[in-house]
């Protein structure tokens, strides 16, 4: 039985996910691991460069982007999860443009193996400036923790304790913590834990899905660590900087999400003001996803 199944979703990522490969491949420490690719369509040659390059890696080639939980659930499977008999102990979920330090995956997996408790870690992400990766620890996005970042409270006051909970800005960015979640573009899960709750909502398309797998965890009794002892290098939306259609999925995974796990148990004044706010939200992306197509995207 593997120690560890890598699982990296591409889309027109060729030279980052190279990179990214190198850096996996280039890992320090007593575990076994294998790595899948599973690539969206995409139109760079990303997946010619894996079979190439990487004859090791196990490479699923989609002729279509079928959306990052879906993706990712093809490359979890391609390992046995949820219920197979040999899956790897732990799956690490990992973005092309992450780049991973030669013992980062050995050390998450020795405190994995320590704290039993644990059903998902994340490392620090930090951008190529060297500024943190804000979402790499993150509150689940409740009706309040939503209007504290849409009126900007979040922003004005990042050290509060109730303001700030929408990235923890209040935080120590090098304190380990317990929180709600963390960010699918570098993710180590106990293979137990997605035995319990299994794979990623294919509902979602390309945000929300990990915030969705955190809560599924949590709510099944797993808890979720942040994990500054290891720094992860991340480029953070390659493949979707210059696509309009991006912030569209963005609020439609917020507007899935909230009807998921939240609209339930809201009152119903409160429910039809996010629920409002939410479509509007979504209309006025799907009108600059329009006009962008109209017009071109600018590069």
């Amino acid at each position: 039985m593997l120690d560890l199944g890598i699982v990296i979703v591409s889309y027109n990522t060729r030279d980052l996910l190279r990179t990214c490969l190198q850096t996996v491949y280039a890992s320090q420490g007593d575990f076994s691991y294998a790595v899948c690719v599973v690539d969206n369509g995409s139109p760079d040659g990303s997946a010619a460069m894996v079979a190439r390059e990487f004859p090791a890696v196990r490479l699923v080639a989609n002729r279509e982007n079928l959306g990052y939980p879906a993706a990712n659930n093809q490359g979890l499977c391609a390992f046995g999860y949820p219920d197979g008999v040999d899956m790897p102990r732990f799956a690490l979920l990992l973005n092309p443009d992450t780049e991973v330090p030669p013992e980062g995956l050995a050390q998450m997996l020795v405190f994995m193996e320590e704290n039993p408790t644990v059903g998902v870690l994340g490392p620090r992400l930090v951008l190529p400036d060297g500024r943190l990766d804000l979402a790499c620890r993150r509150s689940f996005p409740t009706p309040e923790v939503s209007f504290y970042r849409l009126t900007g409270l979040s922003q004005l006051f990042p050290r509060s304790r109730r303001f700030g909970q929408y990235n923890l800005t209040y935080l120590d960015p090098n304190q380990m913590a317990e929180v709600d979640a963390v960010v699918g573009a570098c993710m180590l899960v106990r293979g137990e834990a997605i035995r319990q709750v299994g794979l990623l909502d294919e509902t979602f398309f390309m945000y929300g899905e990990d915030l969705d797998w955190c809560y599924r965890m949590k709510t099944a009794g797993w808890r979720v660590i942040y994990y500054p002892a290891v720094t992860v290098r991340h480029v953070k939306r390659a493949a979707s900087r210059h696509s309009p259609r991006a912030q569209v999925e963005f609020w439609k995974a917020m507007s899935h999400f909230y009807h998921k796990h939240y609209a339930a148990q809201t009152p119903p004044l409160v429910h039809g003001l996010i629920v409002g706010a939410l479509r509007l939200r979504t209309a006025v992306e799907q009108f600059r996803h329009r006009r962008a197509l109209r017009g071109g995207v600018r590069r």
